[in-house]
C-alpha cells in the first residue's frame, strides 16, 4: 500500500545523527542522545514516516562522576554519539563513542527490547558504522576528515591491528586502525565524518555528512569501492536546505522497503529546538545512489505502508504519572513512560514516584549554582512549529534557597518555579542567554542566570501549590519562550517576559521541557510534580 507522505521532517523533535535498517517488515532507527538517560533510543516505524520508541539500549553507562553530574562535573556536549545500528544472523548490534569516556562501546542482543549486552572495542572510532560482511568478516568505518576503515577481531573486541602502538595516541585516545580510505580537501569547514557503512550488490558504500566553505551548509556525499578497503570514488549526493536557512540536510542512513525501493533518513538543523529528521526517496544510477531529484529534496512522494492502520505511540505528550498504560511505553528499570528521560543518570534515592496518587517527588542531594548543575530534572523533548506544556508544583517541602519548577533546557535556558526566602515562598522566572558570537557557545557553569521576576504567593488559595507553563515557538527559527501560572482565580498570568533559546555545541541538544528542583544553600528539601500536561 502506497501513500503521500506528510511533509518533512517526519519528526518535529530532536532526533539527529539517525542510522536505520529493516528487519522483515519493522524499521529501526537509532539516534544521537548525549547525556540523557536511559540512553540510544531506537524508535520503530512500518511506513518510514511515523515513529513510536522501542527500546532504550542502556539504562547507565559507566556512572562517572560527569554522568552522574556530582558536584560541577557533567557531560553537556559528550555522551553518546551518532551509533550504528545493524542486524546480523539473529542479533541487533550497537555501536557508538563516548566523547567524555574516550570511549567506542558495542551492545548486542537478540531481541530490540533487550536485555543488551555491553562490551567496549580498543580504541576511540569517532561517528563508527560496522558492516557484516558475507564471508563473516566484520569492518568498522570512521574518522573525521580522514576516514579509515578497519576490520575488526572475531569477538569484536579489537582491530586486527590494535596490537599496532602506532596507530592509537593514548593522550587524546584517537586512533587510525586499519586503512586510511577516503580524506576531506581543507577547503572543507567540515570534514567527511558520520560515516554509514554499506555492502549493496556486491560494492561498498560510505556515506558521509561534511560542509564546504563555498557554501557553508551541510551535504552528504557517498563513495564507492569495489572491497572495504579499496579504492573510493564519488561526491556530493544531496545537497539541498529544503528553502530553509541555508540549512542542508545530511548525515543519516538508507534503507530498503520489501519491495526493492530505497530511502535515505538524515537530519536537518532548525534552531533551538534541534535538529529533525528528512526522509528521502533513492533511487540508483551507474551504481550510485541518486538522493531525490538529482540531489534535490521533493516536497511529497509514494512510499509503502508495511502495517496499514497500526496506531503509533506518540513520541511526546501528557503525563498523570500512574502509568496505566501498556508496558512498551515504560522507558526501562526507571519506570517512567518511554518519552521521559533524566539530564544524565537519576539518583533513584532521592525520587519518589507514586503512581497510585500520580505524583514525583525529588529531593536534593547537592548544592547547585543554577539549573544546568541540578540532578534528577526530567524532561521531553519539544517539538516545531510551537508547543507548550503545564505542570503542577507543590513547593511546600523546599527549604531556603531551592527552586522547583518547569524549564526549557538548554545552554541558553528559562524556567518559572517556586522559591523559598526567607519562609516565605515566591514565584520567580530565570534566564540565561550565551552569545558569544560562537557556535560552541561558552561553558559558564556557574552563572546562575538572570532573574527576571517576583511574584508573592501571598493571597493565594494554596501559596506553595502551583501550576506553571510554557510556550516555545520554534516557527522559522524564531525560538523563543514565555514562562506563566495560574492564580487563585485560575487565570493564567505571564511573568518574567520573553527567554531567548538558542542551539549551541555546549550542549549539542534541542531545548527540552524539565521539571527540576535544586538547591542553593542546604540540601534535603523536595518538589512533587503532578499532571504534566503536553497542551500542544
Amino acid at each position: 500500500m502506497a501513500g503521500k507522505n506528510k511533509l518533512n521532517p517526519i519528526i518535529k523533535c530532536d532526533y539527529p545523527d539517525v542510522d536505520v535498517i529493516r528487519v522483515n517488515d519493522t524499521y529501526y532507527m537509532i539516534s544521537t542522545t548525549m547525556y540523557f538517560m536511559p540512553g540510544a533510543e531506537i524508535l520503530r516505524s512500518y511506513d518510514l514516516l511515523h515513529w513510536e520508541h522501542a527500546a532504550y539500549v542502556y539504562d547507565r553507562l559507566d556512572s562517572t562522576p560527569g554522568q552522574c553530574l556530582e558536584g560541577e562535573e557533567n557531560i553537556y556536549g559528550s555522551g553518546m554519539w551518532a551509533a550504528s545500528l545493524r542486524y546480523n544472523r539473529g542479533t541487533y548490534y550497537v555501536c557508538f563513542v563516548c566523547n567524555d569516556t574516550g570511549k567506542t562501546y558495542l551492545y548486542r542482543s537478540e531481541s530490540i527490547s533487550g536485555p543488551w549486552i555491553k562490551s567496549n572495542i580498543k580504541g576511540f572510532f569517532h561517528d563508527c558504522s560496522l558492516l557484516f560482511d558475507d564471508d563473516g568478516k566484520v569492518y568498522i568505518a570512521y574518522g573525521n576528515r580522514n576516514v579509515y576503515v578497519a576490520e575488526l577481531n572475531e569477538d569484536l573486541t579489537a582491530t586486527v591491528d590494535a596490537d599496532d602502538e602506532s596507530k592509537y595516541d593514548p593522550e587524546d585516545k584517537s586512533c587510525s586502525y586499519g586503512k586510511l580510505v577516503v580524506k576531506d580537501d581543507d577547503d572543507a569547514t567540515l570534514g567527511y565524518e558520520g560515516s554509514h557503512f554499506y555492502k549493496i550488490n556486491g560494492r561498498y558504500y560510505l556515506f558521509f555528512i561534511h560542509m564546504p566553505k563555498s557554501t557553508g551548509k551541510r551535504t552528504e556525499s557517498c563513495f564507492v569501492s569495489e572491497s572495504p578497503m579499496g579504492e573510493y570514488k564519488g561526491g556530493d549526493v544531496c545537497d539541498d536546505d529544503m528553502g530553509f536557512h541555508n540549512s542542508g540536510a545530511a548525515q543519516g542512513g538508507i534503507v530498503s522497503t520489501p519491495s526493492g525501493k530505497w530511502y535515505a533518513i538524515l537530519f536537518q538543523d532548525s534552531g533551538s529546538v534541534g535538529r529533525l529528521p528528512v526522509l528521502i526517496p533513492v533511487s540508483w544510477e551507474n551504481e550510485m545512489p541518486v538522493f531525490g531529484d538529482k540531489g534535490k529534496i521533493p516536497d511529497s512522494f509514494e512510499i509503502e505502508d508495511l502495517k496499514p492502520g497500526y496506531g503509533y505511540t506518540p513520541l511526546t505528550g501528557s503525563d498523570d504519572f500512574k502509568n496505566d498504560t501498556n508496558d512498551i511505553e515504560k522507558s526501562g528499570s526507571f519506570g517512567f513512560l518511554s518519552r521521559w528521560q533524566f539530564s544524565h543518570e537519576p539518583d533513584l534515592g532521592l525520587i519518589k514516584h507514586d503512581e497510585k496518587n500520580g505524583t514525583v517527588t525529588v529531593t536534593t542531594g547537592k548544592i547547585a549554582n543554577n539549573l544546568v548543575q541540578a540532578k534528577n530534572v526530567l524532561t521531553q523533548r519539544t517539538h516545531k512549529p510551537d508547543c507548550c506544556a503545564e505542570i503542577t508544583v507543590d513547593g511546600s517541602m523546599l527549604k531556603d534557597g531551592d527552586y522547583a519548577g518547569l524549564c526549557l533546557l538548554q545552554s541558553s535556558y528559562g524556567f518559572i518555579s517556586l522559591t523559598k526566602r526567607e519562609g516565605k515562598i515566591y514565584i520567580v522566572t530565570k534566564k540565561r542567554f550565551i552569545d558569544n558570537g560562537s557556535f560552541w557557545g561558552e561553558r559558564n557553569d556557574k552563572d546562575p542566570g538572570e532573574e527576571t521576576a517576583q511574584i508573592s504567593t501571598e493571597g493565594f488559595s494554596d501559596v506553595s501549590k502551583i501550576t506553571f507553563g510554557c510556550e516555545a515557538d520554534f516557527e522559522d527559527m524564531k525560538d523563543v519562550a514565555a514562562f506563566y501560572y495560574y492564580d487563585s482565580e485560575g487565570k493564567k498570568i505571564y511573568a518574567g517576559g520573553e527567554v531567548k533559546l538558542k542551539f549551541l555545541l555546549d550542549h549539542f541538544t534541542g531545548a527540552r521541557f524539565g521539571l527540576f528542583v535544586y538547591s542553593t544553600k542546604e540540601t534535603g528539601g523536595s518538589a512533587e510534580f503532578s499532571d504534566f500536561r503536553m497542551l500542544r
